[in-house]
């Protein structure tokens, strides 16, 4: 399918194409075993840490790429084209994780951690959510307390990703009081009082492996404080601009993966002696799916390549990956109907499209918590 060129340039393109032959030759043939068994590819982190995926947006000097957003919502695409399970699992350990560091980290912590999680040896996670915290996330119970040398947490995260795999953490917990209270730390999968609980078994982005962290008097020392002290929520608010544009490079990949499929069916499969594709009801559906990803990468990109220039907003953040996963979810329906009762079977892969695509009107803020900080930023007040 010709595609439109939204010229982002040399170094996107080459991003795209090199992201595309991998996930092309490495993730697309393991796509429907990630999901029946709901199995986490391991072995995918280090070849993708050899082509410099884990760091694109890591500073040369630290071991990355040094390129942007924009390149790093692209290979979230092409990944996700793929699929998305695994879209969403190098999301958290490339931008939830590794990205945090980068930004926040000093330069121990990061000599200490990049290296490893960069290269995929290690995988990375971020710990926010809490099973009664999740778009109010201020209200988290995990309770950090100072000890001599360090500090000792107690409590649990939830809907956390990678979580089982994950062997550096970014953990956000109570140090103190309100929104001034909170405080980042740097938690490695060995430490005593750390432990994964229950695993959660979910609808979609099956695969990607969500679960509970419980810390039980787990201590932690004081030079894996990352960030200020109570200043967690600075910390925590600046990366969701950047979470929100890239994971809206999951919808992309979703929406692009819905018309390989659509494309190439509906004009083979026949009905009443001609291809379905010549039907203008089929041609008016397809056409509404081609709009809809591009409307939406148009929004992405723009705002991924604001992240870049240092004028994003978080209102645009948050609707591009309103737009992008809105669009998503309707797309990968549109699919299932043009495929008909093939479309309702596990024997093609758009059911599963649609149940993946669904996770991101409810992940990295849920629709509605979108659509709160876009109108309340226009209209202004509380």
């Amino acid at each position: 399918m010709s595609s439109f060129d939204f010229a982002l340039g040399e170094t996107a393109d080459m991003i795209r194409d090199t992201t595309q032959r991998f996930a092309t030759d490495r993730i697309a043939p393991l796509a429907q075993r990630i999901d029946a068994e709901d199995w986490f590819p391991r072995d995918l982190w280090p070849e993708m840490g050899a082509l410099g995926l884990h760091g694109i947006t890591v500073a040369e000097a630290d071991g990355g790429l040094g390129l942007g957003y924009l390149e790093h919502v692209i290979a979230c695409e092409e990944v996700s084209r793929a699929s998305a399970s695994v879209g969403l699992s190098y999301g958290a350990h490339s931008n939830l994780c590794i990205n945090q560091i980068a930004r926040w980290a000093n330069p121990e912590q990061k000599a200490k951690y990049l290296p490893k999680l960069l290269s995929g040896e290690h995988v990375g996670s971020l710990a926010m959510s809490e099973a009664s915290a999740g778009s109010d996330v201020v209200s988290m119970k995990l309770k950090a307390d100072r000890v001599q040398g360090g500090w000792v947490l107690n409590g649990t995260k939830f809907w956390i990703t990678n979580a089982a795999y994950a062997d550096t953490l970014v953990v956000y917990a109570k140090t103190g009081e309100g929104s001034r209270g909170i405080t980042t730390f740097l938690i490695e999968k060995d430490m005593a009082g750390f432990a994964i609980g229950q695993k959660i078994d979910k609808l979609g982005m099956r695969g990607s492996p969500t679960a509970e962290l419980v810390f039980t008097d787990c201590e932690v020392p004081d030079e894996n404080v990352m960030g200020p002290e109570n200043g967690g929520v600075g910390v925590l608010m600046s990366g969701l601009d950047y979470e929100r544009a890239v994971l809206a490079g999951i919808q992309l990949g979703i929406m692009q993966a819905c018309l390989d499929v659509v494309i190439p069916y509906v004009r083979e499969r026949k009905q009443f002696g001609a291809p379905i594709g010549s039907f203008q009801l089929i041609q008016a559906k397809v056409a509404d799916m081609y709009v809809a990803l591009n409307s939406a990468r148009a929004y992405v990109y723009a705002v991924a390549r604001a992240c870049d220039a240092g004028r994003t907003t978080r209102f645009d953040a948050a609707g591009a990956i309103l737009l992008a996963s809105e669009n998503a979810v309707k797309v990968s329906l549109e699919a299932i109907q043009a495929l008909g009762g093939a479309g309702y079977t596990r024997d093609w892969p758009v059911e599963r499209y649609m149940r993946d695509a669904k996770l991101l009107d409810i992940g990295a803020g849920t629709n509605e918590i979108r659509r709160m900080l876009i109108g309340r930023e226009l209209i202004g007040g509380g």
